[in-house]
């Protein structure tokens, strides 16, 4: 059974706790998250061409010899 006075204590443990492990975070530079975010988007412009090459590729194929 959960003791009901116990809540407000525990919620108050669980935000020091929270702000101890932010402490804790290494966050990275400006620089290095504009970075990562345009690797990021390269990464998936170059996906989205390779799959939708592929997508052109099977519904030539399919146009061809099917339809």
């Amino acid at each position: 059974m959960i003791n009901i006075g116990k809540i407000p204590t525990k919620i108050n443990i669980f935000f020091k706790e929270i702000r101890i492990e932010i402490k804790k975070v290494n966050w990275p530079t400006k620089k290095e998250t504009i970075r990562y975010t345009l690797i990021t988007i390269a990464f998936s412009i170059a996906v989205a061409m390779y799959l939708g090459g592929i997508d052109l590729m099977f519904t030539a194929l399919l146009n061809k010899f099917i339809l």
